[in-house]
């Protein structure tokens, strides 16, 4: 029916909208008092402190947007993904970022394109967070910075197909994350995602509601992908495990 459709386009966009914003203004303003509590308290790392934020930002995203998707997780109990590891996940939306909050860990490291790092009210939280801007930095720059970030049992997160897709269909995988993997010897963990491109997809401005389901895959380790294109084979393998499971989900 066009009117009930249009009224839960409408329910969406005044409900989460104004309360995502109302939740970014309040989260700016109390993270100094709570990060000199965090830090006075417990004496912890700056940087694990901020990524923690992160992270409860994302379980506040999915508090808010999950009665308009019917969010469906699953391989995300603590213990399913090994840490640290390698996340590689297939890429719909804007919003894909905020949906890691399923994550059962907080230190993750976002390695990205340089535009989000222009968002004038997330830029400090991820330079002080340490997200790598995969496209001002070299790649013995990103390779060093991976390999510290995940000796010191972190996580990295990458989108292997740089861009979001305009059509649905998964894009080319870059071979950086895999080289990654065989270089550090840390397991790839691919993350399937599905509605987000309905949600909100590129070029739109206005959210729809859409079911969105999140499944993470069992470990793919980089030891059975050996030789000079190695991390080629790995890259196809599991690009086709995503792509599969994706297909699976729908």
């Amino acid at each position: 029916m066009p009117f009930a459709g249009n009224f839960s386009i409408l329910l969406i966009n005044l409900t989460v909208f104004p309360l995502l914003i109302l939740m970014t203004l309040v989260g700016i303003i109390i993270s100094p008092f709570a990060f000199l509590f965090f830090k006075l308290i417990g004496n912890l790392d700056r940087v694990k402190i901020i990524r923690y934020f992160v992270w409860i930002y994302g379980k506040g995203w999915l508090a808010i947007i999950k009665p308009f998707t019917g969010l469906t997780a699953s391989g995300f109990r603590r213990g399913e993904i090994p840490t640290p590891c390698i996340i590689v996940l297939n890429h719909l939306s804007f919003f894909d970022t905020f949906f890691m909050g399923v994550l059962p860990f907080s230190n993750v490291c976002f390695a990205l394109r340089s535009w989000p790092f222009k968002m004038a009210w997330y830029h400090p939280f991820m330079k002080l967070a340490q997200y790598l801007d995969v496209e001002r930095l070299s790649w013995d720059e990103t390779l060093t910075a991976s390999k510290k970030i995940l000796n010191d049992g972190g996580v990295l997160l990458l989108f292997p197909e740089a861009h979001r897709s305009r059509d649905g269909r998964m894009g080319r995988f870059y071979s950086g994350a895999f080289k990654i993997s065989i270089s550090t010897n840390y397991p790839i963990v691919p993350l399937c995602i599905t509605g987000t491109g309905e949600l909100l997809p590129p070029g739109r401005w206005y959210l729809k509601p859409a079911k969105v389901k999140i499944k993470a895959l069992a470990p793919v380790y980089p030891d059975a992908f050996t030789g000079e294109n190695g991390h080629i084979e790995m890259r196809k393998h599991v690009k086709a495990l995503i792509a599969d499971e994706v297909e699976r989900m729908r």
